[in-house]
């Protein structure tokens, strides 16, 4: 099948063409028409199989087809519960829709609300927003939610994870009664379902997979690994195999932060993504990661939704997350649009439990494969080196042996006396906490 086939205008074909697609992936293929015959839609399928263009080209054909609105007031709602996953579904907007009359804008928090307003005030067909700040903009009256045609409710199960539940049921009671609803979600789960149940009417289904798989295109794999070894292991794996762009997942803002300086202690560029950086801070850690100014990006569960990377070879899995359905939607960062990946879990002994709930949850055992044996980074350039005191000057005396800079004073754990390991598994080689929830506000 082509997107010849699904019932799409010309202009719209145009801008697929353009962003070299020819054929829809499997959900797209079975939501596109149901969703531009006006059909509600409980759609699931595993993150990074084009659900955000499954219902981005048929909402833009039919405000289309409906013609302009002549107010300010948007005509379409899409509920998100990440700034990244707004920004990525704005963007879809802008890329598909770009040889349309449409007007669409986006609102998250995190940034200046003064912006937001006056973007508001000059109209959007199509409005884009986390639900924090879409509330903040129905509080002080800058937004009419009252001529809503089409809502979209993206990543639903992500959503009740980090609470946002209450917030959905307010947004719900601004919309008109009349529309068409759509609800997008990477999992089925009970409470999901109870959602749909007083959200949807009369909704066509689509499964395109058993819930909380994979994609088969990323390969999964182990190393069980004492934890502090971790750190020391995953600089090995990045030098060792000269990894080009790696996500890696931790469960804290904190632990993100130490484990970026100690990879810049090893002469391997990082940045961190989360929850305390500033919507700046985050906009440009992104954008560095994507062009390959930077290495390496480590996130924490608020980014395991809404990074679109193009071709992202691997993701590590450097602390396994408390939920198992999150392993999902980790991994699902790499493998996407039918690419090749690979997702590695460094995991220690007070992991295993975790880990076994993973493999419970998507229904088969991860490959174990013994740690490759471990070899020092190089010393770093005497230019990177931080400036010391003169010798005149007393250097500063520091509590818990921490240094200026508030990293740890402590030697490595890696060993330089053991042979380099010839480890391979990229896509080239093999075969086929909750500290950060409601921060998007």
């Amino acid at each position: 099948m082509l997107f010849t086939d699904l019932g799409l205008m010309p202009e719209l074909l145009r801008a697929v063409s353009e962003r070299g697609y020819t054929q829809p992936t499997p959900v797209q293929a079975r939501a596109i028409p149901e969703i531009l015959a006006g059909r509600d839609m409980l759609a699931g399928a595993q993150t990074g199989t084009g659900k955000t263009a499954g219902f981005t080209l048929p909402l833009l054909q039919r405000l289309h087809e409906r013609g302009r609105s002549s107010g300010p007031a948007p005509r379409a709602l899409v509920l998100t519960p990440t700034r990244e996953l707004a920004a990525q579904v704005a963007e879809s907007v802008r890329d598909y829709g770009k040889y349309l009359q449409l007007r669409s804008t986006v609102v998250f928090g995190g940034v200046s609300i003064n912006p937001q307003i006056d973007q508001l005030r000059r109209g959007a067909d199509i409005l884009i927003a986390t639900p924090g700040r879409l509330l903040d903009h129905v509080q002080q009256r800058t937004l009419d939610l009252s001529c809503i045609e089409i809502f979209v409710l993206d990543e639903a199960d992500r959503m009740l994870d980090m609470g946002f539940i209450n917030d959905i049921k307010r947004v719900l009671k601004l919309l008109p009664t009349k529309r068409q609803n759509l609800m997008f979600s990477a999992t089925y789960s009970d409470d999901i379902r109870k959602l749909a149940q007083g959200l949807l009417r009369n909704p066509v289904e689509v499964e395109v997979a058993r819930r909380n798989t994979a994609v088969e295109s990323v390969s999964q794999l182990v190393h069980l690994v004492p934890k502090d070894t971790k750190r020391a292991l995953l600089s090995h794996l990045i030098r060792a195999n000269d990894w080009p762009q790696v996500l890696v997942f931790m469960r804290t803002k904190h632990g993100a932060n130490r484990l970026v300086a100690q990879l810049q202690d090893d002469s391997i560029s990082a940045a961190a993504i989360h929850g305390n950086k500033s919507q700046s801070a985050r906009v440009n850690a992104l954008k560095n990661f994507k062009t390959g100014e930077l290495r390496v990006l480590v996130a924490t569960e608020v980014a395991a939704r809404g990074l679109d990377i193009k071709e992202l070879p691997y993701v590590v899995n450097y602390e396994l997350p408390n939920v198992p359905e999150d392993y999902v939607h980790r991994i699902g960062r790499t493998g996407r649009a039918g690419a090749s990946g690979m997702a590695i879990s460094l995991v220690a002994p007070d992991e295993m439990g975790l880990l076994k709930d993973i493999e419970r949850t998507i229904g088969k055992p991860v490959a174990r494969e013994p740690i490759p044996a471990i070899t020092a980074p190089p010393p770093r350039a005497a230019s990177d080196r931080p400036v010391t005191a003169p010798a005149s000057q007393a250097p500063p005396r520091h509590r818990s042996g921490r240094n200026s800079s508030g990293r740890s004073n402590g030697g490595s754990n890696h060993n330089s006396s053991a042979k380099q390991g010839n480890w391979r598994s990229g896509p080239a080689q093999r075969g086929g906490n909750r500290s950060d929830s409601r921060v998007s506000r």
